[in-house]
């Protein structure tokens, strides 16, 4: 038995090779979505089960339960290391490690096979991966539960702490306060004009680079790509971001920049004494959340930060049907019931989540069978939004998500919207003058206190405590709905 003045070196040196051989795996599943060639798909799967294979002997290694049970921590950010790896550890160890490696297996090919199923409006050609992946994840599930809730069980991965029951109760009470808001906004007389056009490709690239460096995103250790689906991926000192591009919806890739930005720029902005160890990494995925949405909405779709883009976009492409910063506001900001949802205005996206929050939960609860999505999928669409999915890419078909198995992934997204109401007005009252400068397109005052005040810190504190610890209060969604109700009863007179 190692001695508690050595239990905690050993066991934060192993855990420094472990954390190494994450960021390994992820770039594994950064390079399948932007450079990997097509035909690779199943050999790309083999090597991700392969890499699984290893990190999860490292993750469930008996030595591992040894040294915490001798190690002392030498101080505040060693006793939140230990408590993140004992975490990690009793979980990993009631996961087999043939099924941790079949899943990382089967998800990854299942990508590729999601994708073109989705270009080709092939439901029935991804259903048999889509239960295949549900079936893992059910019994990874079982495995955690320990006889509890399924869907709690896959939902701590991504926000430790959160369940179904209090989650539904928080969107239980948004839903009626979203609603009545969406139908004051769509029947009010003043409707702002949408963007419309052909945007060239390259010059929208060029665009979201400097949107970026705007935001601060530090070019010497991250890059930009082109991705099917945009995310970011890595951290420490290397942080990568997609986007998308289509030539007629610029927005689409100006704010998948910037959203993108806001969640590299938590990785990237942490203590890098924390670098290789648990907390050098985003504490949830609801608090990673809240930082590309208060770069993306807040910041990047507010009055003073889209007159700047005003003036950049008519530079850049010249007359485009939008004549002046105030009508550009509304373009950006305009509120449409819409198929997408990474394409939604603020006042629709969180009704998209919670439809997919109820559909994930059924299926992994075995209330729904995965033959029944698409019709399930349809018949709450129109419920919630009046319209008919017109295909199978606008519907269930559209989010990459369920393919990879990310089953209490998608509650974080409006969680994470109502972090950023708490953090927007926490921040408006520590730095009143931030309009000034978002104005310039200078957005290094609100992205400076997001630095000092959440984004060092990364996994010290647990997910809600972060946010209160930033704010100065306890999080709700309260703040956030009060924003949306100013803002849009501000630009559609209501």
């Amino acid at each position: 038995m190692t001695t508690n003045n050595t239990a905690f070196a050993d066991l934060m040196a192993w855990q420094r090779q472990t954390e190494a051989l994450n960021f390994v795996a992820e770039r594994l599943g950064w390079d399948q979505e932007t450079m990997m060639p097509r035909g690779a798909a199943e050999q790309r799967g083999e090597e991700m089960a392969a890499m699984e294979g290893i990190l999860h002997a490292r993750r469930t290694d008996p030595r591992i339960g040894d040294w915490l049970e001798a190690a002392e921590a030498p101080d505040a950010a060693g006793a939140a290391a230990l408590r993140l790896i004992a975490r990690s550890y009793n979980r990993s160890c009631k996961v087999p490690a043939d099924l941790a490696q079949e899943l990382a297996r089967v998800t990854s090919t299942a990508q590729g096979i999601w994708a073109e199923a989705r270009a080709r409006d092939d439901v029935a050609g991804f259903l048999p991966t889509l239960a295949e992946v549900v079936n893992l994840r059910r019994r990874e599930a079982e495995c955690l539960a320990a006889g509890g809730d399924l869907y709690d069980a896959l939902m701590d991965d991504y926000e430790p702490g959160a369940t179904a029951a209090t989650i539904g109760a928080m969107f239980g009470r948004m839903r009626p306060r979203l609603v009545a808001l969406r139908e004051a906004v769509l029947g009010a007389a003043r409707q702002p004009a949408a963007l419309s056009g052909s945007f060239a490709a390259e010059t929208q690239l060029r665009m979201a680079r400097d949107l970026a460096t705007a935001f601060g995103y530090d070019w010497s250790r991250g890059r930009i790509d082109i991705a099917v689906h945009p995310f970011s991926s890595g951290g420490w000192n290397d942080s990568r971001i997609t986007t998308r591009v289509v030539e007629t919806e610029p927005f689409n890739c100006f704010y998948s920049t910037i959203h993108e930005v806001g969640h590299s720029s938590y990785e990237l902005g942490i203590d890098p004494d924390h670098a290789l160890t648990p907390l050098g990494r985003g504490v949830s995925m609801g608090v990673h959340e809240s930082q590309s949405r208060i770069y993306e909405n807040q910041m990047g779709r507010g009055r003073a930060f889209t007159g700047w883009m005003f003036g950049e976009m008519r530079q850049r492409f010249g007359e485009f049907g939008i004549t002046d910063a105030d009508a550009f506001y509304g373009a950006v900001n305009r509120v449409q019931p819409g198929f997408i949802r990474t394409e939604a205005d603020e006042v629709h996206y969180n009704l998209h989540i919670m439809m997919r929050f109820d559909l994930e939960r059924a299926l992994i609860r075995g209330d729904l069978q995965v033959k029944g999505l698409e019709a399930a999928w349809n018949d709450r669409f129109k419920a919630d939004f009046g319209v008919a999915v017109d295909r199978p890419a606008h519907g269930m078909l559209q989010d990459v998500h369920w393919s990879v198995g990310l089953f209490g992934y998608f509650p974080t997204y409006t969680l994470g919207n109502v972090y950023a109401g708490c953090l927007w007005k926490a921040l408006r009252a520590a730095v009143p003058d931030l309009e000034a400068g978002l104005a310039r397109g200078d957005a290094s005052a609100p992205t400076g206190w997001l630095r000092e005040n959440l984004q060092r810190h990364g996994g010290l504190r647990p997910p809600a405590e972060t946010i209160e610890n930033a704010c100065g209060f306890a999080p709700d969604e309260g703040p956030l709905l009060d924003y949306l109700e100013a803002k849009f009863g501000e630009l559609y007179a209501l």
